[in-house]
């Protein structure tokens, strides 16, 4: 192994320890009925989805509806709603509270192993629990058949990466989902809205599909390698990252056009510049070059299952 690929993978496992951290902060072994903050005011649920697109006969799913207090609301507003809950005793509350209700299906089981709609056309309102929101999310914007809008009550602070500007700096994760969805903080909320009080700030995520992707489909896999190859060199700034792709003359032309400066990182560009250095990237180097891009993605996908492998390795030993 090279010293930049030693001391990336290093890097990457510091990272990673510093995210596993976190989770363990956050008691993730909890049980469910406790790993959730749950909604009080109804009427607040009803002023929210009001302001949805969410409309009669919309086709709504609800992950993780705990006691029902969206599912109502969204029935109210004439939506057939699909609930998904894993606890077994909140289920059974559920279909006892609604089961004269005909506009709802409640399933008892695990979301990030549901099937959703392939071809059919669904939206998402929903107080997630929180330690699941990074693979919620990822699961939603990755599907074939996304969501055309979806409503997540979030962590403040995951909300702000994966929405990127103006909420905060763009980060990964917000580049790789703007071509296709628009990502809109659109509500604070208070921690006395819910129970148990989060000791975390608490937001309304909206992720909308986009009518007309901003990148062909054909490129879509391209884009991606662009952007995780220039997030991952492990080096001080973005010239220096992508120096084997652009010569310093393009580069700096790159810059002067897209407003930003030459020692930028990564992460100082926003999604119009990183957008705007793609588009020049597929015109304007050689096929050589898009050769060092091609498989970014997959290699970090590799990586980051090495790093979980030694995780749970480690755990067992404990």
């Amino acid at each position: 192994m090279s010293s930049v690929s030693c001391m990336a993978l290093k890097k990457s496992l510091k990272n990673y320890w510093r995210k596993e951290a976190k989770i363990i902060k956050g008691r993730k072994d909890l049980p469910i009925k406790y790993s959730q903050n749950f909604l009080k005011d109804s009427q607040l649920v009803a002023k929210l989805v009001s302001r949805s697109t969410i409309k009669q006969g919309d086709l709504v799913y609800e992950i993780g509806p705990g006691k029902g207090i969206i599912v109502e609301q969204l029935l109210k507003v004439g939506a057939e709603v699909v609930a998904i809950e894993k606890d077994k005793k909140l289920c059974e509350a559920l279909r006892r509270r609604f089961k004269n209700k005909k506009k709802i299906k409640i399933i008892c089981g695990d979301f990030l192993k549901f099937q959703l709609p392939r071809r059919k056309a669904y939206k998402i309102f929903s107080n997630i629990p929180f330690f699941l929101t990074a693979d919620i999310i990822r699961k939603i914007t990755s599907y074939t058949n996304p969501p055309q809008d979806a409503y997540l009550i979030v962590q403040e602070e995951p909300a702000k990466k994966f929405a990127g500007f103006p909420y905060g700096k763009e980060r990964q994760y917000s580049l790789l989902l703007k071509p296709w969805f628009i990502l809109e903080i659109l509500y604070h909320f208070k921690p006395t809205d819910f129970y148990p009080v989060p000791g975390v700030d608490v937001v309304l995520l909206r992720i909308k599909r986009r009518e007309k992707p901003l990148i062909e489909s054909s490129q879509a896999q391209l884009y991606r390698d662009f952007v995780v190859y220039g997030f991952n060199q492990w080096q001080p700034n973005l010239k220096k990252a992508l120096k084997r792709i652009f010569t310093y003359k393009q580069f700096q032309r790159l810059a002067r056009e897209l407003g930003f400066e030459l020692s930028a990182k990564p992460t100082d560009l926003d999604f119009k510049q990183w957008l705007g250095l793609f588009k020049y990237f597929l015109i304007g180097t050689t096929e050589h070059k898009k050769k060092y891009v091609n498989g970014a993605e997959r290699k970090l996908k590799i990586q980051q299952k090495k790093l979980q492998k030694i995780h749970r390795s480690r755990s067992k030993d404990r």
